[in-house]
């Protein structure tokens, strides 16, 4: 099989050793949205859409914005219902960021 990365050209992606799409800064609903079109145009590159996803995960700064954020993510996934997580953390490694989302999508 082979792979493909998509990259944003952060100094940690070398550094620590990943890949990643992008994370976006703003509300907990604008960013919630500019990440999950963040995700959905990486999942474009790679060849698969947004129906291929079959789980995400959501690490939150401040889980009081629970709603904010899950109303951003029925928007891209409300038909498509994926297995999902929300989970509070202390900090992302940015401190202006409020959201982390990850896919995990298969592909036929």
């Amino acid at each position: 099989m082979s792979r493909e990365h998509v990259f944003t050209g952060s100094p940690w992606e070398s550094q620590v050793g990943y890949c990643r799409e992008v994370i976006g800064i703003g509300n907990p609903y604008e960013q919630t949205k500019f990440i999950l079109q963040t995700i959905e145009k990486a999942l474009n590159e790679l060849g698969a859409e947004m129906s291929d996803v079959v789980r995400t995960r959501m690490f939150v700064t401040d889980i009081s914005k629970w709603e904010e954020i899950g109303k951003a993510h029925g928007v891209f996934f409300k038909t498509i219902q994926p297995a999902a997580t929300m989970v509070e953390v202390k900090a992302l490694i940015d401190p202006l960021l409020m959201v982390e989302i990850e896919a995990e999508a298969i592909m036929d």
